[in-house]
């Protein structure tokens, strides 16, 4: 897969194992370890050849810039877990805001709908938080 410009995708594994080496500075040897311990996983040709992607490489990129800097690999592994973890919270907080911003927009269209503004409406109030505040949807439970 690439993109207009003719471009691999940056999940495309298309490098193959000398390319990755020289791209990150680290021996071929190196990345076959690494794959090893789970710290990377190439995709494979159909012939078992190791095929890298841009994620990859980055990714490698910054093992070795950990490694360098007086990390162990098991410290490495962590700090990677953690960072996907973050990139999960990232993506989930994202899903939250729009869903946040679709449930503020069915209320508004609710309220323009409704016959006459009541000041005992049943519709909730969600007021407009400032980014990086947080608000508190709570739903009552019928039955």
């Amino acid at each position: 897969m690439s993109d207009a410009f003719g471009s691999p995708a940056p999940d495309a594994a298309v490098y193959v194992i000398s390319v990755a080496a020289e791209l990150t500075g680290l021996h071929p040897q190196t990345l076959r370890t690494y794959e090893r311990m789970g710290l990377i996983t190439p995709g494979r040709t159909g012939g078992g050849g190791r095929r890298y992607s841009f994620h990859d490489i980055e990714k490698l990129r910054s093992i070795a810039e950990l490694t360098s800097s007086g990390i162990g690999i098991e410290g490495v592994r962590r700090i990677l877990a953690l960072e996907q973890h973050v990139d999960a919270l990232r993506r989930r907080n994202e899903e939250l805001l729009h869903e946040l911003a679709a449930t503020r927009e069915a209320l508004a269209q609710a309220r323009a709908a409704a016959p006459e503004p009541r000041t005992s409406s049943r519709l909730p109030a969600i007021p407009q938080t400032p980014p990086g505040q947080a608000i508190v949807v709570w739903r009552r439970q019928h039955g």
